[in-house]
């Protein structure tokens, strides 16, 4: 089993330093100007090497998905499953930073997608973790090479991680799994670091998984020994989020006339179960991550813009009981189109809809998606629309599957 530290209690960065509280970022209103006139007062804050407190509205998605295994038979069952995308003034994820202590806070209240945290406190340097030695972080969490992403981790757990019997013991990284009473809940929050590629906005990403385990002895069946029979039952909750913060540009800077193209990184969480409706096949569903790039042309005359994604999807987060079967294999190319429109006044941003999305495996076989709904929001970041960001989500439509694709992304000129 990975490590990992007890989650510190929240509170509140107002008694931190840097100016008496934490201020807020992601409006539409300019930095105030002495007097009333003149040009606007600079501070002294950088969202790369940033000196203040500040509390950043996140745009983006989350999703979650509950279920339950047991320890002598294969398969989920119990299963309840939730998306829900955020717009640039509905946000209902902040990530407030301390650069003088260091601290981050994450809050997702999301009631839709069945995410609903207190604020998740990272405040000791031992939360920071990374892929490169023992202690790594947990199951689900993406290993993304070469974008300077910072991984911070934390949790809480008890009883017996090792169960007395597993059908089969797997011998690669799972989710948790125990023995009778075993509880497990691990946070895992990840970004990538300002100035990495862009310097007002970035994307961010949340995993966790919570687990409790109970024995449970079936009435009037012996086992082989003739004792009660008994079989171990995991109850698992899993959540997911990706979105994009950071420093929006005001209404007033953002340009209105003129082209841009915005280039930069994707990220998405997805589950990918088209086997609901097949007998022959377990029906399992799982969280895999999409990591790749974006692209984005605006045109601020007529407030339309285009982006195109592409990426590549990664592993399963699969649980110790489940047979692991499933249909999009990593390695598999993702590529999707979308169109929006910019409504500073009445949306804070943009929004729009997907037109298409597609994957292609390593064995060369591809799969159109049934689009049932999409989403695409999003603002423009930097004092001059230098940049962009946001979130998105596509649902699948075919009846008998579970398909949702939900991530955030970055863009700069």
């Amino acid at each position: 089993m990975r490590n990992y530290l007890i989650l510190m209690s929240a509170t509140a960065l107002a008694a931190c330093g840097g100016g008496g509280g934490p201020e807020a970022v992601g409006g539409t209103a300019p930095p105030p100007v002495p007097g009333g006139g003149g040009t606007p007062t600079p501070t002294a804050h950088s969202f790369v090497e940033p000196t203040q407190n500040k509390v950043y509205e996140g745009v983006g998605s989350v999703h979650s998905y509950n279920y339950s295994t047991r320890s002598d038979a294969s398969g989920q069952y119990s299963e309840l499953y939730a998306g829900d995308a955020t717009t640039a003034r509905d946000g209902g994820i902040t990530i407030a930073y301390s650069p003088r202590d260091a601290i981050f806070e994450l809050t997702i209240n999301r009631t839709k997608a069945g995410v609903d945290t207190s604020p998740l406190r990272f405040q000791d340097p031992a939360h920071r973790t990374d892929f490169d030695g023992a202690r790594q972080p947990q199951a689900g969490v993406p290993d993304i090479d070469n974008r300077n992403i910072q991984y911070l981790q934390a949790g809480s757990g008890g009883g017996d991680p090792l169960p007395p019997y597993v059908n089969p013991e797997p011998s690669y990284s799972t989710l948790p799994y125990g023995g009778n009473q075993y509880q497990s809940d691990v946070v895992t929050y990840f970004y990538q670091k300002p100035g990495t590629t862009t310097r007002y906005v970035t994307y961010a990403g949340f995993v966790r998984n919570k687990v409790n385990v109970v024995e449970v002895t079936v009435e009037g069946q012996l086992d082989a020994n003739g004792d009660p029979y008994k079989y171990l039952e995991n109850n698992y909750t899993l959540e997911r989020a990706a979105f994009a913060y950071g420093e929006r540009t005001p209404n007033s800077a953002v340009p209105r006339s003129g082209s841009a193209t915005f280039s930069g990184d994707m990220i998405a969480s997805m589950v990918f179960n088209p086997k609901l409706d097949d007998p022959g096949a377990a029906a399992d569903t799982y969280f895999q991550w999409i990591t790749g790039s974006g692209t984005h042309t605006v045109d601020f005359g007529t407030l339309g813009i285009l982006s195109s994604f592409t990426g590549r999807v990664g592993p399963i987060a699969r649980d110790a009981y489940s047979d692991g079967d499933h249909d999009m294999p990593e390695g598999s190319t993702f590529t999707a189109n979308a169109h929006a429109a910019i409504d500073l006044v009445g949306k804070g941003g943009f929004f729009g809809q997907f037109d298409s999305a597609s994957f292609r495996r390593p064995d060369g076989s591809t799969f159109t998606l049934n689009i049932a709904g999409s989403s695409i929001d999003g603002a423009f970041f930097g004092p001059g629309a230098e940049e962009i960001g946001g979130g998105f989500r596509v649902v699948g439509g075919t009846p008998d599957e579970r398909i949702d694709i939900l991530g955030a992304f970055t863009g700069k000129k």
